[in-house]
């Protein structure tokens, strides 16, 4: 499997009109892109950070996944995902063979028109893990 670079972190948050200002007043970013994904249950918000990008996710539904694990844990970093240019059901073949357990077996298309797919924390050391490609 070839990862390029970080693509994105995944950062939950209850408010994306309360976390914004944050990012761009206190960290002089820019939000170049809101977003809402319907089939996730969220509403994103983009930011440039070099070749890595800060994607603020809000939950539209307290019963989606964002919104349950802002329940559970707090607002706070909630994935890390990876840049797989040569397709994300290559990756997931490979992994599934070395054993890792899949929460995606298929790419589904996420924020920014990515696909994207969704590796168990069990098997990644306890870190949600997005594999993602244009």
């Amino acid at each position: 499997m070839n990862i390029t670079h970080i693509e994105h972190i995944g950062i939950a948050v209850k408010s994306l009109n309360d976390a914004i200002p944050y990012y761009e007043k206190v960290l002089g970013l820019t939000c170049y892109a809101i977003e809402e994904v319907a089939e996730q249950k969220v509403r994103t918000a983009f930011f440039q950070v070099g070749q890595t990008k800060i994607e603020l996710l809000e939950p539209t539904d307290p019963e989606g996944p964002i919104g349950k694990f802002l329940e559970k844990k707090g607002e706070g970093v909630h994935h890390i995902a990876f840049a797989t240019p040569e397709g994300v059901q290559p990756a997931l073949d490979e992994l599934a063979a070395q054993g890792i357990q899949l929460i995606d077996k298929t790419p589904r298309k996420g924020a920014e028109n990515l696909n994207i797919a969704f590796l168990h924390p069990k098997s990644t050391l306890g870190v949600l893990t997005e594999l993602c490609c244009k």
